[in-house]
């Protein structure tokens, strides 16, 4: 778990992310708008490609209308 990088945890915040977003019934376009992101970025940290910056997942989160202890609680 050194690694600067741990893509294993980035996938499952992915499908964390993508979770929340459906159950909200939001699309990628609707969620991008609303977190005022780049719908790439956000299909991007769904499919674990990328680490989200800790702004980004507080307009996410924001967006979502969820806290980020929320967006971000994963269990392995």
């Amino acid at each position: 778990m050194n690694k600067l990088r741990n893509t294993e945890q980035l996938a499952k915040f992915g499908e964390r992310l993508k979770m929340l977003r459906t159950s909200k019934s939001f699309t990628l376009e609707t969620l991008a708008f609303a977190a005022e992101v780049e719908v790439s970025q956000i299909h991007r940290i769904e499919k674990g490609k990328i680490n989200p910056t800790y702004t980004t997942l507080l307009a996410i989160a924001a967006a979502l209308e969820i806290t980020i202890s929320e967006l971000v609680n994963i269990t392995d």
